[in-house]
């Protein structure tokens, strides 16, 4: 099968790009190289692969890209969660108007198989329960959390309170049925995303896997820029010899999953296509390792791959965009697309320790401002 794959330079896009080709599909790679992540054509392109350099939002070159294109996976967008209010146009244009022009031309070139990068941000917090048994909200199932109340950051308690009788909470496992609940610019564009490929889906007939995909790890991640996850931030603190720096008190629930199990479920959601998932709609399914651990477990584990010398500190610092817990269930994948994530955590974090990092371009790297430490930034930590 001849595939698309747009953002195909990228952390996952590239892993993702691999592992079509080896499971023998054709495939084109898109991406605009944009230099805020980009130095270039990366090495790990294949040499003689048929690559497009071109942005999303170009409906031309959108065009031209589906041309003979049986399926699209489409992993382009703008990721961390913004800094400031300014950023909004910039999410909203390059993630929503993105999609709209590839979904457009898609229709128009009668592509109907999507597999769409989603995002575990989608959920807002995680799911929850009253630990008190006789508050209501423990009789009526889930709890909904309230945003975290900032006077309770400023306290150190981290965790969210019940909105009915105001004790923690219990973290449990997300589904995919849960109600969305965006809380930032990234996560409403992804929330955006799901939307328009539905709107798709239903207007041609075609198919859409959407995978929310969980925290993300492994080979290529961007080095030292504001779109970095976690465990690429606590890795280039390492590196430096400086101690991996732990918002909170280090105990945010996390579902680390490594970058070539993400690669194998986007594969087997390709079949899933028109096949488990009916032309004319789209569902969605949670992509996570199924054993969640802490950030701080996390950064543990890492300052152990690189010998122990440093370990991390916990700093009690917050950013507003962040959430406290989500970690999910990934039953409905294993179920629907028999995908079961495969790489251990002690062994991915061990190579990943050690892994080649993408280096930013010069004009990627931004200083550090006291105001950040509180505005929201990239979601993985």
């Amino acid at each position: 099968m001849r595939v698309l794959v747009t953002g195909a330079a990228g952390f996952i896009g590239s892993h993702v790009a691999e592992a079509l080709a080896d499971a023998g599909h054709e495939v084109r790679w898109l991406d605009s190289l944009t230099s805020a992540v980009h130095d270039g054509e990366p090495p790990y392109i294949p040499n003689g692969s048929s690559f497009l350099r071109a942005d999303i939002r170009d409906s031309a070159a959108v065009t031209d890209a589906l041309d003979g294109v049986d399926a699209v996976f489409h992993l382009a967008a703008m990721v961390g969660l913004g800094v400031s209010l300014a950023d909004l146009p910039l999410y909203s244009d390059v993630n929503v108007t993105g999609t709209a022009v590839l979904l457009d031309a898609m229709g128009r070139q009668g592509v109907g198989r999507l597999v769409l990068s989603s995002s575990m941000v989608v959920y807002g917090e995680g799911a929850y329960s009253c630990r008190e048994g006789a508050c209501p909200a423990s009789a009526a199932g889930p709890v909904r959390p309230l945003p975290r109340d900032v006077a309770d950051l400023e306290a150190g308690v981290f965790d969210p309170r019940c909105p009915s009788c105001g004790r923690e909470l219990s973290v449990s496992r997300v589904p995919e049925d849960a109600t969305l609940d965006p809380r930032n610019a990234y996560a409403t564009s992804k929330v955006a995303q799901e939307h328009l490929a539905a709107n798709w889906a239903r207007l041609t007939g075609g198919s859409c896997v959407a995978l929310r995909y969980h925290n993300v790890y492994g080979p290529r991640m961007p080095r030292d820029t504001p779109y970095s996850g976690v465990a690429a931030i606590f890795r280039s603190a390492l590196e430096n010899g400086e101690s991996p720096r732990v918002f909170e008190d280090g105990g945010q629930m996390r579902d680390f999953v490594h970058v070539r199990d993400v690669a194998a479920c986007n594969v087997r959601a390709l079949s899933a296509c028109g096949s488990w998932v009916p032309p004319g709609t789209l569902r969605a399914y949670n992509v996570a390792s199924g054993t969640p651990r802490s950030v701080g477990e996390m950064a543990s584990a890492l300052a152990e791959a690189f010998g122990g010398s440093v370990q991390p500190k916990v700093t009690g610092e917050y950013r507003l965009g962040d959430v406290r817990h989500i970690v999910a269930s990934p039953k409905a994948a294993a179920c629907d697309l028999g995908f079961h994530a495969t790489v251990d955590f002690t062994d991915g974090v061990a190579e990943f320790a050690r892994a080649s990092l993408r280096a930013p371009t010069p004009s990627s790297l931004r200083a550090p401002t006291p105001s950040s430490l509180r505005a929201p930034t990239p979601s993985s930590g």
